[in-house]
């Protein structure tokens, strides 16, 4: 893979944002954007088990897609108290995924305000991930196109961003979101995936305070150098192609993969992840 250092800047204007890196959409991250947020004193591990210690959050691991599993359905569940002692005590790859802290727990939400950025936020989306050391997402984009703003609080954690112009390159599954899940995108066998030695995307790692920009569409993988949680605030796609897109996905696409896996099962996941190898190979 070609990966380039994503720009990185200490602060930033929205006229400087919009036109450097909206518009063109590129990614940026924002080392000090935060510093005025009670939650950049206040958000911890240990204040998130105090505030939300006896909730039940959802988690997932790095297990394959089975066809038993529904749209974004957990494998696990437990107390957030349970879990932040599981994080600070041992490696884990249970993670959080999509944790709606304005509706599991409203009063994060005088921790932290929405900027503006020159975009309008969707302000009853804001979502919390959490993982342990070494856990990661993925290689995926989201159904809805968005851009994404990711604000970055404890722990160190890696990122790897493609546009949607690499998915002949990435071994993108079908009716999908996401790439092979046998791709460690962190280490890849280019001998095993040929194809990724073409893929030109960027990289960085992020740290506590760091906000991430994410364009419309982006691929990204994810992976928890330390345990660690961030934050996503997200504002509709603007680009009518990615627009019409997000649409598709949310209203077509998502229900078709469900029929299908109802009607055809495991042969339905194990058809994609095979069309994911034929159709890449085209582009060799």
């Amino acid at each position: 893979m070609k990966l380039k250092e994503i720009d990185r800047v200490k602060a930033i204007t929205k006229e400087d944002f919009l036109k450097n890196y909206f518009k063109p959409q590129k990614p940026v991250v924002i080392e000090r954007f935060i510093e005025d947020w009670p939650a950049y004193t206040k958000w911890n591990l240990d204040y998130m088990a105090e505030v939300a210690g006896d909730k039940t959050v959802p988690l997932y691991d790095d297990r394959p897609v089975s066809h038993k599993d529904g749209f974004n359905e957990p494998h696990a569940e437990m107390k957030m108290k349970e879990y932040v002692a599981l994080l600070k005590k041992e490696p884990t790859k249970y993670r959080i995924f999509l944790w709606n802290i304005l509706k599991e727990v409203p009063q994060l939400q005088k921790d932290f305000s929405y900027p503006d950025f020159g975009l309008k936020l969707m302000k009853g989306l804001p979502m919390l991930f959490f993982g342990g050391k070494d856990s990661y997402t993925f290689m995926h984009y989201d159904i809805d196109l968005a851009n994404i703003f990711h604000f970055h609080f404890q722990g160190k954690k890696e990122v790897i961003l493609f546009d949607q112009t690499q998915n002949d390159y990435l071994y993108k599954i079908p009716h999908s979101l996401i790439t092979r899940e046998d791709i460690d995108f962190h280490d890849p066998d280019y001998t095993k995936w040929p194809a990724l030695k073409k893929a030109e995307g960027y990289i960085a790692n992020l740290e506590h305070g760091n906000v991430l920009y994410m364009p419309e569409g982006y691929w990204h993988f994810m992976r928890y150098i330390t345990p660690g949680f961030s934050m996503s605030l997200r504002a509709i796609a603007r680009n009518p192609k990615n627009l019409a897109k997000a649409i598709y996905n949310i209203v077509i696409m998502r229900y078709y993969d469900q029929f299908m896996r109802k009607i055809k099962g495991q042969k339905w996941i194990d058809w994609k992840n095979e069309q994911a190898i034929v159709r890449t190979n085209k582009t060799l």
